[in-house]
């Protein structure tokens, strides 16, 4: 048939993994599964994860946050946010930039080393002429934004002259518009936030020399970063490695042959699937890490590719009326012994951690709900933890036990036996 692509056939598998295999190489490879490189941090993270999500809600904390101490445990909120975030040295000299924001898997915190890979966006960008909101005249409207950002130096939006017409959060003002144009385009990035507030300046001053270039054509960005999110999955199928950075199947096929991954065959997975060739190489031991993940966490970010791991059907209902709401506003998985086990939807009263309402997957989540639970209570500052509802009364009340246990042992108060489960 003229005028149609044909896909080629699937390479023949390498190997064929169990479901196991598979699940603990994710795992692995996402940094939750093994001792933290708690020297590399969470630089070394950001590196090894190569994305990591942005979003304004914030719970017990942003997104953003979350990622790391999902993998490196209590590291402070503000080490978090320095290690993120380049602001420049008091002496004067000018920021050396470790990361930044771009359209990734969604607007995203990314390695400043992955700068020259974004080109291909960039230049589709450039092409398509404007994002969804059009300026009235946006040759001069950009030409003064960069002429602010040349004299003044790196700018938030307000300073730039605000960010909306006064109207809802859409209606932005004509410079708004400009300085979001030129961060899409790369004359413009975002490498420090503070308070949440992008600060913006000119790529060509903040990006360092050797990186600030697009001489990579379109098939080579995408091939290294394909082949980044094959390292960062551990084993993947063809759509997993397509939704990482947000890239369509075909970009995918066009380059997969020359990323170094390798075609293996998993079991239970209807699709061909690439492993990382080091991850085949090194079988996944160690401890597994207990945790509350944010909804937004690269490990569980894509829906199929979760419930296909872990059978575990996730999903944000933040924007979900309240009404048709299942489990809850911001409902965090809890990863225990390498599986998804439970979630809970949190809240923070003062210094009291909410669990608004709590699911368990058997007896065996009773005793990582509590210490998960707790764990994240005393990093956000919280002293206390009360549990508000729970799907099963034999398990909350179990849970009740527990939370009271760890409490003891930890030196942190609970509510739940001040409220009752139901």
């Amino acid at each position: 048939m003229t005028g149609v692509t044909q896909r080629q056939p699937a390479p023949r598998p390498v190997t064929t993994l169990s479901a196991d295999d598979a699940r603990r190489m994710a795992l692995r490879a996402q940094g939750l599964l093994g001792a933290p490189d708690r020297r590399a941090g969470i630089r070394g993270m950001l590196r090894r994860l190569g994305a990591v999500q942005l979003d304004t809600i914030s719970v017990l904390a942003r997104s953003h946050e979350l990622v790391p101490y999902a993998r490196l445990g209590a590291v402070g909120r503000p080490a978090i946010e320095a290690a993120y975030w380049s602001a420049a040295p008091e002496d004067g000299s000018p920021a050396r930039p470790h990361s930044f924001e771009y359209w990734s898997h969604a607007a995203c915190v990314l390695p400043i080393e992955e700068w020259p890979h974004f080109a291909f966006r960039r230049r589709a960008r450039r092409a398509r002429g404007h994002r969804w909101h059009v300026m009235k005249d946006s040759a001069r409207s950009c030409a003064a934004v960069l002429d602010r950002l040349r004299a003044d130096g790196p700018l938030t939006t307000s300073q730039l002259g605000g960010g909306r017409n006064g109207g809802e959060w859409w209606d932005w003002s004509e410079t708004k518009i400009a300085v979001e144009w030129l961060l899409d385009t790369g004359d413009v990035v975002c490498t420090e936030r503070r308070g949440w507030k992008r600060i913006y300046d000119l790529a060509e001053r903040a990006v360092p020399e050797q990186l600030f270039h697009d001489d990579l054509d379109d098939a080579e960005c995408i091939r290294r970063l394909v082949a980044q999110a094959g390292t960062a999955m551990g084993v993947a199928t063809r759509a997993d490695l397509a939704d990482y950075h947000r890239l369509k199947a075909e970009q995918v096929d066009a380059v997969i042959e020359g990323t170094g991954l390798v075609p293996v065959a998993v079991e239970g997975w209807a699709k061909p699937a690439w492993a990382d060739p080091a991850a085949l190489a090194a079988p996944p031991r160690g401890r597994h890490r207990t945790t509350l993940l944010s909804p937004f966490d690269s490990l569980i970010w894509d829906r199929p590719r979760t419930e296909r791991i872990f059978g575990f059907t996730h999903r944000l209902e933040a924007y979900v009326p309240k009404a048709k709401r299942i489990h809850g506003y911001f409902a965090m998985p809890l990863l225990a012994g390498g599986k998804l086990v439970g979630r809970v939807d949190p809240a923070r009263e003062g210094s009291t951690l909410v669990a608004r309402q709590l699911s368990l997957q058997g007896p065996q989540a009773v005793r990582p709900m509590a210490r998960a639970l707790h764990e994240a209570a005393t990093w956000v500052g919280c002293d206390t933890v009360r549990v508000e509802r729970c799907d099963d009364p034999q398990l909350a009340a179990a849970l009740r036990t527990e939370l009271i246990r760890t409490a003891g042992d930890t030196g942190t108060r609970t509510g739940s036996e001040e409220k009752a489960m139901a």
